[in-house]
């Protein structure tokens, strides 16, 4: 039997990070591929693993299973060395808005085609920034 050791919270914030950059290049894909709510979806879920990731390095591995991103970036805010920007925070809001559980494909289909492809083209452009900007925030 194998013993597998236990991950520092530095590998830790790598696993997530590694996640986030899948789900962003992904995100990217579905713009190409003309997917405009997957673009949306791969953006939220891009910037909610970053965010986990670095709630391992500020606060501990028990990272919240939560997918609204304002809230978990939220409980170590104190702990950054500068204040989160409101657009953030905005911006934040409105992908979790868009964090779809798989049980309501019904929803999931409505939804895809409200989404056009300036919109989704507009919410990648801001999820590179804001993802850019998350990475400063690595202690």
């Amino acid at each position: 039997m194998v013993k597998l050791l236990p991950m520092t919270n530095e590998e830790k914030y790598s696993f997530w990070l590694d996640h986030a950059q899948y789900d962003l290049a992904t995100a990217e894909a579905m713009f190409t591929s003309g997917r405009w709510f997957y673009v949306v979806f791969m953006s939220q879920q891009a910037i909610e693993k970053l965010v986990k990731g670095l709630y391992t390095l500020y606060v501990d591995d028990d990272v919240p299973r939560v997918h609204n991103i304002k809230a978990i970036i939220e409980r170590f805010e104190d702990k950054l060395t500068r204040p989160v920007p409101v657009e953030h925070y905005l911006f934040f809001n409105m992908l979790s808005a868009h964090y779809l559980n798989n049980r309501y494909p019904d929803f999931i289909n409505k939804l895809s085609g409200q989404i056009k492809k300036d919109e989704a083209h507009k919410i990648l452009q801001q999820t590179k920034e804001t993802f850019a900007w998350l990475l400063t925030l690595k202690p």
